[in-house]
C-alpha cells in the first residue's frame, strides 16, 4: 500500500514504523507538519491508500478523514482519551497500560478500534516507557491493523460510548504533579518526575532558581532533611525526601534558551560543597565480572556522551582490560546504546567549536582502545537505539549484538553535513563494503536490525529473554569456552596487524578530523546552526526530502541488500 505517516516529529516510534512498513514492501512517505493545509497537500502529493498518525498534536482535517482511512496511534487502552495518557498512567501508578490503534472520526481518541496491545507498567521515566513498551506495542498493533486492511478483514469495532471505562482527561498540568518535599515519599516524587520526563520536565526549584527536573533515580541509603540537596555523584544531585532521597540527573533552568544539563554541572558551585556518594543508585558506568566474561555497562541520559563521559568510560574500559577475562561485553542502556557526542554540553560551552573538538577526540580515543584490543573478544550489546557516532563506536568491537526492537541511524549529515569520526571510514567499509558504506552515510535513513544484519553492521539479532543480563553473560561464556577461541583470537591479531600495515589507524583519524575541523572551525556554519536548532527544538521549515518522497523527484538510494519498497 501507499502509506503516509503524519507525525509531529520523526521520533522513535515514527522511525520504527517507517522501518517496519518499508521492510514489508509498503511505499511509505512521512510528513512532519500537521497543519491542515500541509496535511491536505501531502495527501494530494503522495495519494496514499492509508494515513497513519503515530504522534499528532492536532486532529485530522474533516475532509481528509472523511475521504481517506486515517489511523491514530493512542498511547492508552480503548476508552482512554486525552493528550496526556501516559503522563496520567504514571502519576496514577497504573499496573498495566496499553496502546490502541483507532480510526479517526473527527473526535479525539474516540473512533473505531482496529487493534490494541497491553503491557505491564514498570517504574521508569515516561520517555523510557514510550521508547520501549509503547513503541513495541504500537508497532505490533499498527502492523495488525495494516494486515487486516490489506486482507479486507472485518471493519474495526466501534467504541462503546456507554462503556464505564471511558474517561476523558485533559492535559497533565504542572500543578497536578508539583512536589511537596515535606510530605511526599520517594516513590511519589519519582512518579511525579517520571510522568514529565522527556517533555516537558517537572517544574521545581534548586538553589532558589526555578528549573525543570529530569532523569530521577532512587538514592539508596541516603537520607537528610526533606527538600535539601545532600550529595552528588557522576553529575547528579541527591535530594532528600521524607523517607530517603532521589537522584536528579539532569535539570534545565526556566530561563529562555536554557539547556538540559547534568544537575551537578549546572549547579557546580553548590555541588562542590556536597559529599560524593558513589554506589547509591546512580551509576552511569558499572562493571561486573562473571567468570571469564566481563560486563562493562554504561547508560548515558539520551545516549549523549560528553567529553568527561568518554574519558570516564575509557578509564573503566582500561581497568576492565587489566582483569583476566576472555570476553568483554559493552552493554548499553535500555533506551540508548549511544548517540555519539553530547550536543547540549557542546552548545553550553564558552566555545562550542573547541568543545566539539575535545568531545570528538575523547570518543575517538575510546573507539581506538576498543579496536586495538587483541587479547580478548569484545562485543557491543545494543539494547536501545543508537545514532551517529554511537553506531560507529559499536562497530569497533569484534561482534555487535542488537535487539530486534531498536532503530539505528548510521549517519551524521543531518547535523549540518557533519562528516563524523569514530574511525567510521575504517570500520564501516570493513563490514558493509565500500559502496554500501557510502550509500548508508549519504541516504540519512533510519535502519532496522534486519537491514543492519544483512549489511554486516549487526552480527546477532536478539529478542525477549535473550536480552536479559543472564542470557547475555551465558552467550559470552559460550564464546569464551569455544574450542576455536584461541584460533579466532590469533586471526584477530593477524588482521589488525595487516590492517595497520596497509593503513595506520592514525591516518584514518587524521583524515576524518581534518574534515571535522572544517565543520567546527570553517566558514560554513551549518553544523553550528543545525546543533542549535536541534538542541533548542526549533521546528523544521520542511520535512527532510530523505523521508518525504512525495516532495522529492525520487527516493534516496538504498544500499545493496537493504529492503527496497516495491
Amino acid at each position: 500500500m501507499r502509506i503516509l505517516l503524519l507525525s509531529h516529529s520523526f521520533n522513535s516510534l515514527t522511525q520504527r514504523l517507517h522501518v517496519e512498513l518499508r521492510d514489508r514492501g509498503h511505499d511509505v512517505a512521512v510528513e512532519l507538519d500537521n497543519h491542515a493545509e500541509v496535511t491536505r497537500e501531502s495527501v494530494a502529493l503522495h495519494r496514499p491508500d492509508l494515513v497513519i498518525a503515530p504522534f499528532l498534536t492536532q486532529a485530522f482535517p474533516n475532509d481528509v478523514w472523511r475521504s481517506l482511512r486515517c489511523l491514530v496511534v493512542h498511547p492508552g487502552p480503548p476508552g482512554d482519551r486525552g493528550p496526556a495518557a501516559l503522563d496520567w498512567a504514571i502519576l496514577d501508578g497504573a499496573s498495566e497500560w496499553g496502546v490502541t490503534v483507532l480510526q479517526a472520526d473527527g473526535e479525539f481518541d474516540a473512533g473505531p478500534v482496529w487493534a490494541f496491545r497491553s503491557f505491564p507498567m514498570r517504574r521508569a521515566p515516561k520517555s523510557s516507557i514510550y521508547r520501549n513498551e509503547v513503541t513495541s506495542c504500537a508497532v505490533a498493533a499498527v502492523l495488525e491493523a495494516v494486515a487486516a486492511i490489506e486482507s479486507g478483514r472485518p471493519a474495526p469495532q466501534p467504541m462503546d460510548t456507554n462503556d464505564p471505562r471511558i474517561r476523558v482527561r485533559g492535559p497533565c498540568r504542572q500543578a497536578g504533579r508539583a512536589i511537596d518535599w515535606q510530605h511526599d515519599t520517594t516513590a511519589t516524587v519519582l512518579r511525579k518526575i517520571d510522568s514529565a520526563d522527556g517533555m516537558p520536565g517537572l517544574v521545581d526549584s534548586l538553589s532558589f532558581q526555578e528549573v525543570r527536573l529530569f532523569d530521577a533515580h532512587e538514592a539508596h541509603g541516603i537520607f537528610g532533611v526533606p527538600g535539601t540537596v545532600v550529595a552528588q555523584c557522576d553529575g547528579a544531585l541527591a535530594r532528600a525526601t521524607v523517607d530517603g532521597a532521589v537522584w536528579i540527573g539532569h535539570v534545565r533552568k526556566l530561563a529562555p534558551k536554557s539547556l538540559k544539563l547534568p544537575a551537578a554541572k549546572l549547579f557546580a558551585a553548590e555541588a562542590a560543597h556536597l559529599p560524593h556518594r558513589p554506589g547509591g543508585g546512580y551509576a552511569p558506568i558499572r562493571y561486573r565480572e562473571h567468570g571469564e566474561v566481563g560486563e562493562l555497562a554504561f547508560s548515558f541520559y539520551n545516549g549523549a556522551m560528553a567529553t568527561g563521559d568518554c574519558e570516564a568510560l575509557l578509564e573503566a574500559y582500561r581497568a576492565a582490560l587489566a582483569l583476566p577475562t576472555r570476553v568483554l561485553l559493552l552493554t548499553g542502556g535500555r533506551d540508548y546504546w549511544s548517540n555519539g557526542i553530547h550536543l547540549a554540553e557542546i552548545e553550553a560551552a564558552d566555545s562550542p567549536a573547541d568543545e566539539s573538538w575535545r568531545n570528538i577526540n575523547a570518543i575517538d580515543d575510546l573507539a581506538r582502545a576498543i579496536i586495538e584490543t587483541t587479547d580478548r573478544l569484545v562485543v557491543s550489546v545494543i539494547r536501545g537505539n543508537a545514532g551517529a557516532g554511537g553506531v560507529f563506536l559499536s562497530l569497533a568491537a569484534d561482534e555487535v549484538w542488537a535487539s530486534d526492537q531498536i532503530v539505528l541511524n548510521p549517519h551524521y549529515k543531518d547535523m549540518g553535513n557533519l562528516y563524523g569520526s569514530e574511525y567510521w571510514t575504517y570500520l564501516l567499509p570493513r563490514r558493509a563494503g565500500a559502496a554500501n558504506a557510502t550509500r548508508i552515510t549519504q541516504c540519512r535513513l533510519p535502519m532496522g536490525v534486519a537491514e543492519a544484519r544483512r549489511l554486516g553492521i549487526v552480527d546477532r539479532v536478539l529478542s525477549g529473554e535473550e536480552l536479559a543480563d543472564i542470557s547475555l553473560v551465558q552467550r559470552g561464556a559460550t564464546m569464551a569456552s569455544d574450542a576455536g577461541f584461541a584460533m579466532r583470537l590469533a586471526a584477530k591479531r593477524q588482521r589488525r596487524a595487516a590492517d595497520e600495515a596497509e593503513k595506520p589507524l592514525q591516518s584514518y583519524r587524521d583524515e576524518e578530523l581534518r574534515r571535522m575541523k572544517l565543520n567546527f572551525y570553517g566558514f560554513d556554519p551549518s553544523y553550528h546552526v543545525a546543533r542549535y536548532n536541534f538542541i533548542h527544538k526549533v521546528p523544521k521549515s520542511r520535512t527532510p526530502p530523505t523521508i518525504a518522497g512525495h516532495r522529492s523527484r525520487r527516493a534516496p538510494d538504498r544500499p545493496v541488500g537493504m529492503a527496497v519498497p516495491s
